[in-house]
């Protein structure tokens, strides 16, 4: 027993001497290729059994010859393990040059495509990881390009929407001026509609920079649905019953909400006077408040005869007006962006769904 237990320790010291060289030397070469890294493992593996074997050979007085057989072999091995460990970190480094010249190709309309040849493990899940990111920029850049596309088109419609009316003004003020209008008071009138007008436009563009900015500040207090609706209805009433069209809040329950009430009926007073101005006369608006699950569900039905598939995922873009004409009636095209972007800053979503004879908005909240 004694015997065994001097052979195991001068075996360890060989070793562990060998193993302090490996360290020191992977420590210098740490910034070189895994290839010098692989080979300095094994020639460390290898010495260290040579080292336990030379140090249990002397203590045991060996032969010459047998001293020279165990080298020997051990240097058969070494040379094995060399390139072994050599071929194994060139093929390694082959496959990290592979991803690294795959990877080259992120940048402006680039993608990500992983090397065909195998790798190891890590290298295989880094590749996976790669192609991820790829793809979520890849997403990022089109949405990038569709926010830019809805910034330029809503720049053109509201420069246009802002020249009308004020080219308007223009030539009544200049005909009160010089005292050709025949009907004064009806340029008054008219002015004053365009300056309401103008007032509601700047007001909305301001708002939704609020949004962008995240810069809106919300004052939330418990309120039911039910009696935001029913206001709601109430102020949208006197533009129904102009255009002929029928409000319907029949189906409304009660549920609580922790909202900006100020902020929630903007939101209310958005969808309907849209649904209104999309529904022919004799049609019908309905409103709806119910429960899903622990959310709560407020929904604006009209009547405008459905919207494209292919619109359905714009509708709540900025500068969105469902058509490429730029005429005033149909808006800026910001109050449906304003809807979704108010109703998102209380954690909740605004979707379309078409439904026979129209479309229907849904704004779902988390239940109080």
């Amino acid at each position: 027993m004694r015997d065994f237990l001097l052979i195991a320790l001068f075996a360890l010291g060989g070793a562990a001497c060998a193993g302090a060289a490996g360290a020191v030397a992977l420590r210098l070469l740490r910034r070189r290729s895994v290839a010098v890294s692989l080979t300095v493992v094994a020639a460390v593996a290898v010495t260290a059994m040579l080292a336990g074997t030379l140090a249990v050979a002397w203590a045991m007085f060996l032969s010459p010859h047998d001293l020279k057989v165990v080298t020997l072999i051990a240097a058969m091995a070494a040379v094995v393990s060399l390139a072994t460990a050599l071929l194994m970190g060139r093929w390694v480094v082959a496959r990290s040059r592979d991803l690294a010249h795959a990877a080259r190709d992120f940048g402006e309309d680039g993608s990500f495509a992983a090397p065909p040849a195998p790798a190891t493990a890590e290298l295989a899940e880094l590749a996976r990881e790669l192609a991820s990111t790829s793809a979520r920029l890849a997403a990022s850049r089109e949405r990038e390009r569709s926010l830019e596309a809805s910034r330029r088109e809503l720049v053109a419609w509201i420069s246009h929407d802002l020249r009308t009316p004020l080219a308007g003004l223009r030539a009544m003020a200049e005909a009160l001026e010089d005292g050709v209008a025949t009907e004064p008071a009806r340029y008054h009138r008219q002015i004053r509609t365009e300056v309401e007008r103008l007032d509601t436009m700047v007001g909305d563009l301001f708002e939704l920079s609020r949004i962008h900015a995240g810069a809106m500040e919300l004052a939330p207090s418990r309120i039911s649905l039910r009696d935001l609706a029913a206001d709601a209805l109430l102020g949208v009433d006197p533009l129904a019953r102009e255009r002929g069209v029928r409000l319907l809040g029949e189906d409304i329950t009660h549920a609580p909400v922790d909202v900006d009430g100020k902020e929630m009926t903007r939101v209310l007073a958005n969808l309907l006077v849209n649904a209104i101005r999309h529904t022919p006369a004799d049609g019908t608006v309905a409103v709806a408040v119910g429960r899903r699950a622990d959310a709560a569900v407020l929904s604006v039905t009209d009547g405008c005869g459905g919207i494209p598939d292919e619109d359905l995922p714009r509708v709540f873009d900025t500068g969105w007006r469902g058509s490429p004409a730029r005429t005033p009636p149909s808006g800026a095209g910001l109050g449906l962006a304003i809807v979704r972007g108010i109703v998102e800053a209380h954690a909740g979503r605004a979707e379309v769904h078409n439904v026979p004879g129209g479309c229907r908005f849904e704004v779902t909240l988390p239940l109080a």
